[in-house]
């Protein structure tokens, strides 16, 4: 039987290979992927408090292993309410650099409820940031600039998102998404 945490990863796997790297949304992810190079870690944290230990200790878990590139930290049953994720995640930003990780990690983040600021909540463009979970994605600032080096114009990789996004439409990405979070499902 699969326990409940491999279900979470089952699902989260699911979805960056099938979205994030599908849909190339990160032309840098296949790479790691492929190399099993990304951590998955899930947390059961309830209070801010918790979610905030969390970020630290998979910090400290990246600075003990450098084989792997980058971590999503996976809340599988907090920080289900989209602006109160924001809100965390503005908070965790900024315990990443008191901590002395800026320069070392970036934070990036995923939500199954995403929506841009000045977008619509049915616009296909806020899949590009959607996933199973509510994610905070640790990546190595190192391997960010190493990857961009070898890549011409990375500032069109939104645009080119959004617009991909847009033309395979609301209901596709929802799809996609749905199709994630009912993997391995009982």
């Amino acid at each position: 039987m699969i326990s409940q945490t491999n279900k979470v990863i089952a699902q989260t796997r699911h979805w960056l290979e099938n979205v994030v790297i599908g849909l190339n949304f990160c032309p840098f992810a296949k790479p790691v992927f492929e190399q099993d190079k990304i951590h998955y870690q899930v947390s059961d944290a309830q209070s801010l408090e918790c979610c905030l230990e969390d970020l630290m200790a998979e910090t400290e878990w990246l600075d003990k292993h450098s084989e792997i590139e980058t971590s999503l930290l996976i809340f599988e049953s907090s920080l289900q309410d989209f602006d109160n994720f924001l809100d965390v995640l503005d908070i965790a930003d900024d315990l990443m650099i008191e901590q002395g990780y800026e320069g070392i990690y970036q934070l990036a983040s995923f939500h199954p409820d995403y929506c841009f600021a000045d977008s619509e909540v049915d616009d296909p463009a806020n899949y590009t940031n959607r996933a199973p979970y509510p994610i905070f994605h640790l990546l190595r600032e190192q391997s960010i600039e190493s990857a961009l080096a070898h890549f011409n114009n990375p500032e069109n990789i939104p645009r080119a998102n959004i617009q991909l996004a847009r033309e395979l439409g609301h209901t596709k990405m929802q799809s996609l998404l749905e199709t994630a979070k009912k993997l391995n499902k009982d």
